[in-house]
């Protein structure tokens, strides 16, 4: 499965809670994935598509961006 990276703008513990949710959500309590606040990235490996992963980051009402495949 791939690694997908992105760029997410989270300022606060409250932001990246919410990403952490939706994800969660909408992956699974068995989803790998990693929210980096300091870095303001995060990290998914799934098998879903970029753009999938990007719609769903985005119901966070933050600024998404796509970095790559790690």
């Amino acid at each position: 499965m791939p690694t997908y990276e992105f760029k997410v703008e989270m300022t606060c513990e409250g932001c990246s809670g919410a990403v952490t949710r939706i994800l969660t959500k909408k992956l699974g309590a068995d989803a790998n994935f990693n929210v980096d606040l300091a870095a303001q990235k995060v990290t998914i490996t799934s098998d879903l598509s970029q753009d999938e992963l990007t719609e769903m980051l985005k119901k966070s009402g933050k600024a998404v961006t796509y970095i790559g495949v790690q």
